[in-house]
Parts: C-alpha cells; structure tokens; sequence
C-alpha cells in the first residue's frame, strides 16, 4: 500500500545521495493523485508520531503538507501525558504549515472516559483545535489470535487450522502440576507449556473432551502454545488434532514465548469479521463525524 518502502540499507543510501528526495515525492504524489481520482474521501495513515521519516526530509507532517492533507492526531487515552504527546505532534504540523482538523484519544480508561472528555476539551480549545472522539479500551481488539502468533513466532499451525482466528481472554503459562493446572482452567484461554510437559498436554485434552460430552453444542475456546528446544511427539500432535484444537509449537522458552507476546501488538486483519465488526462499531459511537467533515471542509 506504500509507495515508499524502506528495506535495509536505505536510510544510509539516502544519506550517500544514491536515493534523490524528488524520486520519492514523486512516488507519492503520484500514488495518492491515482487513489484519490477513485475516491470520494482518501485517508493516508502516518505511521507513528509526526516526527516518523524525518531522517529521509519525509516525516509524516512533511507527507501531509506535500499532499494538502489535514491532519487529525490520535493520541493514547488520558490527560497529562497524552496532551503532551499532541503538543510535540502538533508543532511539527505548524512548522510545515499542515493544519490539524482535530483530536481524538484512544484506548481510554471506561472510569475515566467522561473525565477525559470533559478537561481535554478544554485544553484543546488554547489551540482551536476540536476533540473528535474518545474511544474506550475494548477488550476483544487487544486480544491475539492464532494468526498472530503464528506470525509472531514464524511457524505454522499444528492442528486446528480452522480455529486459527480464535480470540483468548487470558493467556497462561502452565509451569504447575497437573493437578493444580485443572483447578484453574478457564474458558477462552492460551495454554503455553514446554512441548514435554506431556502431563499438562494430556490434562488439557482431558478438559476438553470431559467438556465436550457434558456440553456437546458447545465450542471449548481454548488454544495451546509448546515451547522448548524439542517438538512435540507426534502421538500428542494426533491427540489434538482429533479435539481440533489450535496448537502451535514455538522453538523457544516458555519465558521467551511470553515475553514476546507481552510486546506484540494485536492488529485487526480483514478475515477477522468479529474484530472488523467490533472496530467499525465503537468508531461510529464515539467519533463526532459531522464535527470531522466540518472541520475538513
């Protein structure tokens, strides 16, 4: 979807004089004046804060200057630190004369979604500039799938790849003993345990299918991540099969595994109807959409 793409090397190339700033407005110009001759309305999503592309005479507010782009600012939901975040993104827009249309926060708090709304309406208001939503945190979009991990960790699914856009409300990792692991086994849960820990493979296949025959009609939302230098036996991969469970097998530490998932950041993919369906309904409930266009016209 970029018309510029940054591979490895390019920045030093672009420093070297082997990459020509013209070459890429080009490029730019060139693509949005191809999308926007199709389009009643083109958006152009800046990667990251205002200051991004900035090494390359090609940050965001640049961009958008180029274009003649308004620019509307989303900022991470709160009050002190998210109006400074907006300060230092919108003096970038005012040094190449871009003008911001509006603000809206994301991600905020429900406890404090009313708070925020009220005093960052004030504070925007030294600027003239409107506050066009405030988005509350929703679970179900910061909640990972299969597909994620499945590109997170590089590997493929081992079983269950009809689940593979699962949700999961917790993630745990199973380091006890079986015992102790049955006690608080829960609905809409990741399992991550070391590929050998056969005890906590069987105890979980064992859940599931005493689930299954005492609710039939019901889908038993788990999913299991194995780790460890030593895959799983194929009898144990057979086994889950059978349950159509999602499963996956990482070559790295359980510790590793969740680390990484812990700074993984979920991103809505188009299959993913549930996702899709939750985003475009919290955005037509809290963004002001007749503030928005008459600010853009």
């Amino acid at each position: 979807m970029s018309p510029v793409l940054f591979p490895r090397g390019f920045t030093r190339d672009y420093l070297d004089g082997k990459i020509k700033r013209s070459a890429l407005t080009s490029k730019i110009v060139s693509s949005f004046s191809s999308i926007s001759k199709k389009s009643d309305l083109t958006i152009v999503e800046g990667t990251g804060h205002t200051g991004v592309g900035s090494i390359v005479d090609l940050n965001n507010a640049q961009v958008a200057s180029l274009l003649n782009c308004p620019v509307i600012l989303v900022a991470s939901g709160g009050l002190g630190s998210s109006f400074d975040e907006l300060s230092l993104n919108r003096t970038q827009c005012e040094k190449h004369g871009v003008k911001v249309a509006g603000v809206i926060l994301n991600r905020v708090l429900e406890d404090k979604r009313s708070m925020i709304q009220e005093y960052m309406t004030k504070a925007l208001k030294r600027w003239n500039i409107p506050l066009l939503g405030c988005i509350p945190f929703d679970s179900l979009l910061s909640q990972p799938t299969m597909k994620d991990f499945q590109q997170l960790f590089q590997v493929e699914l081992l079983a269950g790849p009809e689940y593979c856009l699962r949700h999961f409300e917790h993630i745990r990792l199973v380091a006890s003993s079986p015992e102790t692991y049955r006690t608080f086994t829960t609905p809409s849960q990741l399992i991550i345990t070391p590929a050998d820990r056969e005890d906590i493979i069987l105890a979980t296949l064992t859940r599931y299918w005493d689930l299954k025959i005492a609710h039939p009609e019901d889908n038993v939302e788990i999913g299991v991540l194995l780790t460890g230098k030593n895959p799983p036996k194929q009898a144990l991969i057979d086994q889950i099969r059978k349950a159509h469970i999602p499963m996956l097998y990482a070559p790295v530490s359980s510790f590793a595994a969740l680390k990484m998932i812990n700074s993984y950041t979920a991103k809505i993919r188009l299959e993913d109807t549930a996702k899709v369906q939750e985003a475009i309904k919290i955005v037509e409930d809290y963004i002001d959409f007749d503030s928005l266009l008459e600010m853009l016209n």
